[in-house]
């Protein structure tokens, strides 16, 4: 139990995959485990019910107990510190006896438009579709019932932290993706409070939208202990003791940047999975309003500009499934993983432009390039290079496609770059994604060890550093994360080539010309 005491867990919800990591002190993976989910399109929304939220949490912690006992021969029955992190933005609205109000409803979500529009005008900082403020507001405009009822709004992390805890609190990172964040004071912005409570107050409502959003906490703050009964949400089976420190919940991005230690100035890191998006820590503020990219934070605070694409990986994933189905079909069942990494290097024999082959990845709308909805679509040209190498290739370029677009928008803007951290799924094979991030970004990548756990790794750190500041430590977040985490993982770091940078060029070109086929699509088919 003292060795347990010395861990730290984080558990994710992402978008397809409940993922918990238990992290030693110095970082080293001790445990995981998993559980897969999908979201569902109900009443024109993206959602997930709760019931599947609990489901899913408690079947990821189940495999990582049985992970732990079966490595270490003992049952793990408690941790030094634990924290929660989940897909950002959405809605998830309660009234004041706990009760959900409405669906909720997820970032993938492109329905507030006009709220988004009448936010960003109104505060002159770029409010986007998926933020909380934005559905909270769009709800109102609406005229839906239930919002004269909603008491607390908050994020499925919030949720999840408040159910373990009894506390209405969340990470400042998951905070800025909610509701605009002031980096001097690490709370909501005092000026566009004041601004939107005139809102509700035209709209009939009473009291601040402050009264009705979680306690922003930078990371290492307390944010409660595991109380018994949230102890047995997690652990039905009774081996998990109550009274377990939490640190304050964050959001996907937040985790990206931990689990990359890229929370200081001129560090950045790319997420890729079902969305992608980058996180770069701004020396100074954007010149312009931009409606492409947040203006977020880092889990301790600093201001953040973010590019986030709905889009990444589900259609490349639906073609190595189709090609798994072709497999088998020629009687070789090949396991999901060693597929997904043979055609990944099957792709570095295609051409740097991909033999033309452009395909469009948009399962949804798509902030960045201004799509409300998207049709996934595959473009060639007669004269094409058909060919399977060309075809992944052209795949992993289109899932870093948006992306490039949005960092574009960041290198006019100037802003500097030393390097970028690549972690995620589209990273699990070595050196392939990597080079591509490279040659669209233009500036060294840099994969660690580390990068498949992801989020909820990420999220164990911010755990283990919370379980430090309780030990004494009086070290920042950037520097912990450097001096105790990071100083001796080792890694690799590709730089652009030139005929990459020259091929993802001219595959760009054929990208936003093939954007007028897609919006076609969308709107007729």
């Amino acid at each position: 139990m003292i060795e347990q005491k010395q861990t730290s867990l984080g558990i994710e919800l992402g978008s397809t995959r409940i993922k918990a990591v238990l992290a030693g002190p110095d970082g080293s993976v001790l445990a995981s485990g998993a559980h897969d989910w999908e979201n569902h399109f109900e009443d024109g929304y993206w959602t997930y019910p709760l019931t599947e939220v609990w489901d899913g949490i408690r079947d990821a912690y189940r495999n990582l107990a049985g992970d732990y006992q079966k490595t270490y021969g003992e049952p793990l029955t408690t941790v030094g510190a634990l924290g929660v992190s989940a897909m950002m933005h959405g809605y998830l609205p309660f009234d004041r006896d706990g009760n959900q109000l409405a669906e909720f409803r997820t970032w993938r979500n492109t329905t507030t438009g006009p709220a988004a529009e009448a936010l960003t005008r109104r505060f002159h900082f770029n409010i986007p579709q998926r933020w909380s403020v934005a559905h909270f507001y769009q709800a109102i405009l609406n005229g839906e019932e239930h919002v004269k009822n909603v008491a607390f709004l908050t994020t499925l992390a919030g949720y999840v932290h408040w159910q373990l805890t009894g506390q209405k609190v969340l990470g400042v990172g998951d905070a800025s993706g909610m509701f605009p964040i002031d980096s001097n004071t690490c709370d909501y912005d005092a000026s566009m409070m004041a601004s939107f409570d005139e809102l509700l107050a035209e709209a009939g409502f009473s009291g601040s939208l402050r009264d009705r959003l979680p306690r922003v906490c930078p990371a290492g703050q307390d944010a409660g202990t595991l109380t018994e009964a949230g102890a047995r949400l997690l652990d039905p089976s009774g081996a998990l003791a109550a009274g377990i420190p939490l640190c304050p919940p964050e959001g996907d991005a937040g985790t990206g940047m931990a689990a990359t230690n890229t929370v200081a100035v001129r560090t950045g890191n790319v997420s890729a999975g079902t969305s992608i998006f980058a996180m770069v820590v701004l020396e100074k503020p954007l010149a312009t309003v931009h409606p492409e990219i947040d203006l977020v934070t880092t889990p301790d605070g600093a201001p953040v500009a973010m590019v986030h694409c709905n889009n990444c990986t589900s259609d490349l994933n639906a073609w190595v499934q189709l090609f798994g189905q072709v497999a088998a079909l020629c009687g070789e069942k090949v396991p999901a993983a060693e597929l997904f990494t043979r055609l990944f290097r099957v792709s570095l024999e295609g051409a740097p432009d991909c033999g033309s082959v452009v395909p469009v990845n948009y399962y949804s709308g798509e902030g960045v390039t201004h799509f409300d909805a998207g049709h996934p679509l595959l473009l060639r040209t007669a004269g094409s290079d058909f060919s399977l190498a060309n075809l992944m290739r052209s795949h992993i370029y289109s899932a870093l496609a948006t992306l490039k677009i949005g960092l574009d928008i960041l290198r006019e803007e100037n802003v500097e770059m030393d390097c970028l951290l690549g972690h995620g799924g589209l990273f699990k094979t070595p050196g392939v994604a990597q080079r591509y991030l490279a040659a669209a970004a233009q500036v060294p990548v840099t994969v660690m060890e580390t990068a498949g756990e992801g989020g909820p790794y990420g999220m164990a750190l911010l755990a283990g550093y919370r379980l430090a500041v309780l030990e004494g430590c009086d070290l920042s977040l950037a520097d912990y994360l450097q001096q105790r985490i990071f100083a001796r993982v080792p890694g690799t770091t590709l730089v652009p080539r030139e005929e990459d940078v020259q091929g993802f060029t001219a595959f760009m070109e054929r990208y936003k010309a093939a954007l007028h086929a897609e919006r076609a699509a969308v709107e007729h088919f």
